[in-house]
């Protein structure tokens, strides 16, 4: 591990173009925690909006939550067999993070690489993908059962489709029609590019990833018991009165899991991880289309995630 290292800094404003790069000393390790020597960082849009907004932020401060590389080396309580292994993680939004040749990480938030997945790949995974396993996690499985994924051309709604298909779920999807030929032939039932073309449908859940407010516009396409789950905020107010169609209503956050997740919730996350890292692995999981840059360009590259410039995962590779 080297005494110090570059890193992309916040300094102050919303702006991606207004981070820094900088020369930083790297601080001794916490207990349970090692360090990830990056060789690709995944880019989020978590990773603008928070900008200049977390209260407990200050300037110096390392963005970014998501990365893959090796662990070079380990805290108090961590074993030397995490030494040299290929890793994933989602990292803290309060802790220093991926923007960086090197992460400190705590190791029960590391997820294991199988050798056959590239960094490039591993590191577009932990957010849209864990995201993507939490909210399937929150319907109970029911066959025959229709199951509605709106914004189901993003990274999150992509992993949303595969893992509903293989739960049996008769998938549909709403988003814009450029997805349309990948998600039918993943084996959507039906896509959609507007609400409008909803009317008449019951559907068991809506998983939402594009708002609160078209999620309160979506409850009105359930059946009664159905499930809503909202993953980018929560809707204004309970979508009907008391007890007339009787939905549940469910919110998923990873970030929350940093702060409230115990040991046991984090090693059943990072195992479903790992299990979904495989299926990368031997393709019977699709990830997105890749946008690849080198480390220089990261805030020009997240000014574009910003500007929604591109279609694609975005990330930033280190030259090895």
């Amino acid at each position: 591990m080297q005494d110090s290292y570059q890193a992309w800094t916040w300094q102050g404003g919303h702006a991606p173009l207004d981070l820094r790069l900088q020369t930083i000393k790297a601080a001794p390790l916490a207990a349970g925690e090692v360090w990830v020597r990056n060789a690709a960082i995944g880019l989020n849009p978590v990773d603008w909006k928070v900008l200049g907004r977390l209260d407990d932020v200050h300037p110096g401060h390392v963005p970014g939550v998501d990365g893959a590389g090796t662990v070079v080396a380990v805290g108090k309580g961590v074993s030397q067999g995490w030494i040299g292994r290929r890793v994933a993680y989602h990292q803290n939004l309060h802790r220093h993070g991926s923007f960086a040749e090197y992460t400190p990480v705590a190791a029960g938030v590391l997820l294991r690489l199988p050798d056959a997945l590239d960094f490039a790949t591993a590191a577009s995974f932990p957010c849209p993908g864990l995201t993507a396993w939490l909210a399937i996690e929150k319907i109970p499985a029911r066959t025959p059962a229709r199951l509605l994924v709106s914004g189901a051309g993003g990274a999150v709604g992509l992993y949303l489709v595969q893992l509903a298909l293989v739960r049996g779920f008769e998938v549909h999807a709403l988003c814009h029609q450029r997805h349309w030929p990948r998600l039918r032939k993943l084996g959507v039932a039906q896509c959609y590019d507007s609400e409008a073309m909803l009317a008449d449908k019951d559907f068991y859940a809506v998983i939402d990833s594009t708002g609160p407010e078209l999620a309160m516009r979506l409850a009105k396409a359930l059946e009664a018991n159905g499930h809503l789950v909202c993953i980018q905020g929560r809707v204004p107010q309970w979508p009907f009165p008391g007890f007339e169609q009787a939905i549940s209503l469910h919110e998923v956050a990873l970030g929350a899991l940093h702060w409230h997740g115990s040991d046991a919730v984090w090693t059943q996350l990072t195992t479903a991880g790992e299990v979904m890292l495989a299926s990368l692995a031997d393709q019977t999981l699709q990830p997105e289309i890749q946008i690849r840059r080198e480390f220089a360009a990261l805030p020009q590259l997240l000014d574009e995630l910003y500007q929604r410039n591109f279609s694609g995962k975005p990330l930033v590779l280190f030259s090895v």
